[in-house]
């Protein structure tokens, strides 16, 4: 009876083997899947730097036209705003409440304030050095009565809400809602983290059920904002061409030392300071800037940090951040850690001084230091916020008259810029920091996370 069978399970037996995948030898390497190349021109940072090339030559030769293609840049950013109220709701509502143990989330909290109030204030002192050394205004002997009031006006009406009462005070929003409707980052903050504490109170079972609801909330916001970003060369061709054709190429003759002085210690600043605390934390910062080059780029088109938020947020967790850290440490990052305006506001406020033969003796520039210190908490990573900021720490130093500040109108939105992708790429550097600080990601994780797709094929 066995024996009869045993033909029947042999054929049974191999057919079953017929239908099995080949066995894979161990000792021999599997060759890696080619990755499937995206052609260049569908490449988004490939699509920003030409729009913003475009941008500049339309805004140069036909100065109209490029006027004329300011709604493009403005439609963009109100496009990304429009997305970001949610976004950093969500991010800072399952960031806080998915933490266990609040403990940790005071610590963290600790750590990311004593670490954005010493860079920062490196960044100002910085300013102030580079300033004092290459004195930009020196021999423009600008009489502040030349100049047109009204427009330092309109800033200084502005800048008379960046009161540290009345700072605290817009902190509140009127209702609930009404946050989401203003946009402002700090009353977002200010919402998301009550309601995070609330969440944090409820059952375990009911804390998990509203946490997956957030989370779905947010992939689907996250789906927008890829959605509005596609978008992001037309509006970097807007903006760019809008400002070029408004001010001219030629309108930066007189102010290039500045400018120059500016970006120029912008950078060393990145390379050296921001450098170092990435070194510290075990990666490279040239790494991490090509990591983060869709933001950049995007950035330099619009002349707003905010535009690259989300991506910098899904850019963070992708290096292996945690959720918690992330969604306290950007956010927050977008009005406390803002490196780029730092540098900004004391080499500004200095050099309108020196435009003007307005004499600061050291005691009234540790003065200016410390107002500065004050007066950067708060501005949000919108265009022209720092024109604002420096507006306000003027009002509060008389010395310098506020009406120079119309020598820096014609040159703003060239130094909105770096001063928007240095705050971005400190508050990135930043994020990773507190998450090293934290143990929470290793540099071996980073540099992988950090490595390009070549590398990783020549490892495999």
């Amino acid at each position: 009876m066995s024996r009869c069978l045993q033909p029947d399970l042999l054929l049974a037996s191999a057919s079953a083997n017929a239908k099995l995948p080949p066995r894979v030898n161990p000792a021999v390497p599997t060759p890696p899947v080619p990755a499937v190349r995206t052609p260049w021109y569908r490449i988004l940072y490939v699509q920003v730097l030409l729009a913003v090339a475009l941008g500049i030559v339309v805004g140069w030769r036909y100065p109209d036209v490029g006027k004329s293609l300011k709604p493009l840049g403005d439609g963009f950013i109100q496009l990304v705003k429009m997305m970001i109220a949610p976004i950093i709701f969500c991010t800072v509502v399952h960031g806080i409440a998915s933490m266990s143990d609040m403990k940790k989330l005071g610590r963290v909290g600790v750590k990311t304030l004593l670490y954005f109030e010493v860079v920062s204030t490196l960044a100002l002192i910085i300013g102030l050095v580079v300033v004092n050394w290459l004195q930009p205004g020196a021999g423009f002997n600008i009489d502040p009565a030349t100049l047109d009031p009204e427009i330092a006006k309109g800033y200084a009406r502005k800048a008379e809400s960046q009161t540290m009462t009345a700072f605290l005070l817009n902190i509140i929003p009127a209702t609930l809602f009404s946050a989401f409707v203003t946009g402002d980052l700090l009353q977002v903050l200010l919402v998301s983290a009550l309601m995070a504490f609330a969440i944090t109170a409820l059952a375990e079972q009911h804390r998990h059920s509203v946490l997956n609801v957030i989370e779905r909330g947010s992939e689907i916001f996250f789906g927008v904002m890829r959605i509005v970003v596609r978008l992001a060369p037309v509006g970097a061709f807007g903006a760019m061409a809008f400002t070029v054709g408004s001010y001219g190429l030629g309108s930066l003759e007189k102010l290039l030392k500045l400018m120059v002085g500016f970006y120029a210690t912008a950078g060393v600043f990145v390379i050296v300071v921001l450098g170092s605390i990435a070194a510290v934390c075990g990666f490279s910062i040239f790494r991490f800037l090509a990591f983060i080059k869709e933001e950049l780029l995007l950035v330099l088109g619009t002349s707003s940090s905010e535009t690259a938020l989300p991506g910098m947020i899904q850019k963070m967790r992708r290096l292996g951040c945690s959720n918690s850290t992330v969604g306290l440490v950007i956010p927050t990052g977008y009005s406390f850690n803002l490196d780029g305006t730092n540098i900004y506001m004391t080499m500004a406020a200095v050099f309108l001084a020196q435009a003007t033969n307005t004499p600061l003796d050291l005691r009234e520039q540790v003065a200016l230091l410390l107002v500065a210190m004050v007066s950067s908490k708060g501005s949000s990573g919108v265009t022209g916020a720092g024109f604002v900021t420096l507006a306000a720490t003027l009002a509060v130093l008389p010395k310098v008259p506020i009406a120079s500040i119309a020598l820096l109108v014609g040159i703003d939105r060239f130094m909105s810029e770096c001063r928007a992708i240095t705050n971005l790429i400190g508050n990135g550097v930043a994020t990773v920091a507190i998450s090293r600080w934290e143990g929470e990601v290793t540099p071996e994780a980073l540099r992988k996370n950090l490595a390009p797709v070549g590398d990783d094929v020549k490892r495999l």
